[in-house]
């Protein structure tokens, strides 16, 4: 169901002129309006039951992207969960629920909803992307034996998979996974057609991910007892198979404590090209600098992390070393 023209007006009366304009509104960027127009239409649908459920759906869907859009994340779980009741493994709702969950924190339910889109069509790259999210995500909440605590993950039916495998031709406006979801979900197309990551080797990704965080955690036993040396090993095979923040930081630490002030200012600058307001890669590349005599660079990470962390003593400290250099 594509958006089609029409207007958004008082004319605008029928069910599906309603959605039309609700997808016009959409593309507009008025959330709002469109919500209320896609509302407008649901209430008209209400009466016909079961014989509007996939009109019902779609609409709850689109009303549930634009929910997205002006972050009201649990009202999008909800109008979700609704359009799956009606039309169960719908791919649309799947990611927009998964993307709000993502979005609450709430990585176990965002995890089976990604994995539930991609055993309806494994070609979704955004699912792709949002399995690889959630892994890494609940690798560090909860440890290795993250997998214990999720919740099932349903069997999806073959006749559900060959329903929603028909190619979108032009999935624009009102139903795409809006661009507002967390970091990393596609804003654009979903590519419903064509398969551009079939799912083996994102499941290698997911093991490569486990592996690397265990590699992080043996790093970080090794700095504990003070082999920073050996915990260096560590962090390198961890960052091969997944270039993270703290696992630059960490190296970067134990480099300054061997005295590489090179390679610990280097870790710092490539964990701030993932977070550029990283407070520890901006400590740990100022002290690195101070150390390389680069003492206007130094004072300039000094800077941008009090602009984070105003008060942070051990910065403010280092500050007052480098001015007085």
């Amino acid at each position: 169901r594509l958006p089609g023209r029409g207007g958004s007006g008082a004319m605008a009366s029928s069910p599906g002129a309603l959605r039309r304009a609700g997808n016009e509104e959409f593309r507009r960027g008025q959330y709002g309006p469109a919500a209320a127009l896609y509302s407008r239409a649901l209430a008209q649908l209400e009466s016909a039951g079961d014989a509007a459920a996939e009109e019902r759906s779609v609409l709850l869907a689109n009303r549930a992207a634009c929910h997205l859009k002006d972050g009201a994340c649990n009202l999008c779980v909800a109008d979700c969960t609704s359009a799956l009741e009606l039309v169960p493994f719908g791919i649309k709702a799947l990611l927009r629920r998964a993307a709000a969950y993502e979005a609450l924190e709430r990585y176990s339910l965002a995890y089976v909803d990604y994995k539930t889109a991609l055993q309806v069509d494994c070609s979704v790259q955004a699912a792709h992307d949002g399995v690889n999210r959630m892994t890494k995500a609940l690798l560090e909440k909860d440890g290795v034996n993250w997998r214990q605590k999720l919740p099932p993950i349903p069997t999806v039916p073959v006749s559900a998979q060959t329903r929603w495998s028909v190619p979108s031709a032009q999935a624009s406006g009102a139903n795409t996974p809006p661009a507002t979801a967390p970091q990393g979900e596609r804003g654009g197309n979903v590519p419903l057609g064509r398969a551009e990551s079939p799912a083996a080797p994102q499941d290698q990704t997911a093991a490569g991910m486990e592996r690397a965080q265990t590699l992080k955690e043996e790093g970080n036993e090794l700095v504990k007892k003070g082999n920073h040396k050996k915990a260096v090993e560590k962090y390198s095979e961890s960052l091969k198979l997944n270039k993270e923040c703290t696992t630059y930081t960490n190296r970067a630490l134990c480099y300054l404590t061997l005295k590489q002030y090179k390679e610990a200012a280097q870790d710092c600058t490539e964990a701030l090209k993932l977070d550029p307001k990283n407070v520890k890669a901006l400590y740990r590349r100022a002290q690195a600098l101070k150390e390389l005599k680069d003492y206007k660079s130094s004072i300039a990470d000094i800077k941008s992390l009090l602009k984070t962390e105003p008060k942070n003593t051990a910065a403010l400290r280092l500050l007052q070393e480098l001015n007085r250099a």
